[in-house]
């Protein structure tokens, strides 16, 4: 099937109303884990623009005590990370195009270029909303396969944040679509920093649509371990949490991020 046709008005609607019919007749998931299971799902993250040097190597050290999937950081603070945790077997995670996504796709190659070679082994990028929103398609996809490309060069993880809160459905069906079609590993929900996070409803949509041939990561309002479960028997095998200890802790958090 073409992009073009992949991408039609009516393949989209299609997909939606068996989605709708999907969601109607299945049973949730009712998995439960155990904080071992659960910390290895977990991307420990400190986007925000006022961190520091020192809230940095705190996040190193709180993920490699609770063995997290990766600390998830802003591009500047990739070699501290890494010099850190070279050790250990927690991942550098950052983000490219962050958090807008509006930037150019020369750019966003540069950054995640740099990135690599700081130490990153995987990137978050986000995609370019508006471009998907006028229906880009070309734009959109070429602007992914250009991270997917380099990553899989690099042997990085990729991940594309589609902001699903300003996204109708048939654009968070078009954004996964596109994700599938340029080779990346992850869609993920949220950057945390627009007017929503995640939710169960686009967490089972995004894995509805990706099927097997990518996963999902739940990020932004996971604040304790009845959120975090919730995103995982949605369809999540990743999660984007600042209050990473806290859920593990059974406790939750009052954070925004």
């Amino acid at each position: 099937m073409s992009l073009s046709d992949l991408l039609s008005k009516e393949n989209i609607s299609n997909i939606l109303n068996i989605f709708d019919e999907f969601e109607k007749s299945t049973k949730p998931n009712q998995v439960k884990l155990d904080a071992k299971e659960l910390s290895a799902m977990i991307d420990h993250t400190l986007l925000k623009p006022e961190a520091t040097i020192s809230e940095i190597e705190q996040l190193c050290a709180e993920a490699m005590q609770h063995k997290f999937a990766s600390v998830c950081v802003n591009p500047s603070f990739v070699s501290t990370c890494f010099n850190i945790i070279k050790s250990s077997n927690v991942k550098v995670c950052t983000v490219i195009g962050f958090p807008l996504g509006a930037t150019t796709t020369q750019s966003k190659f540069l950054e995640a270029e740099e990135a690599i070679k700081n130490g990153a082994e995987e990137l978050d990028m986000v995609l370019n909303i508006g471009r998907l929103k006028d229906k880009d398609y070309d734009f959109v996809y070429n602007d992914l396969k250009s991270i997917a490309d380099l990553s899989i060069k690099h042997l990085c993880t990729s991940k594309v944040i589609l902001e699903t809160c300003l996204l109708t459905d048939e654009e968070k069906i078009a954004a996964c679509l596109l994700a599938k079609e340029a080779g990346l590993n992850f869609v993920k929900t949220s950057t945390g920093f627009s007017i929503g996070g995640a939710t169960k409803h686009d967490v089972s949509l995004m894995k509805f649509v990706v099927g097997d041939k990518l996963k999902v990561k739940a990020s932004g309002g996971i604040r304790s371990y009845e959120d975090a479960i919730a995103m995982i028997n949605a369809g999540a095998t990743r999660l984007g949490a600042s209050a990473g200890v806290k859920i593990l802790a059974g406790q939750k958090s009052e954070s925004n991020y």
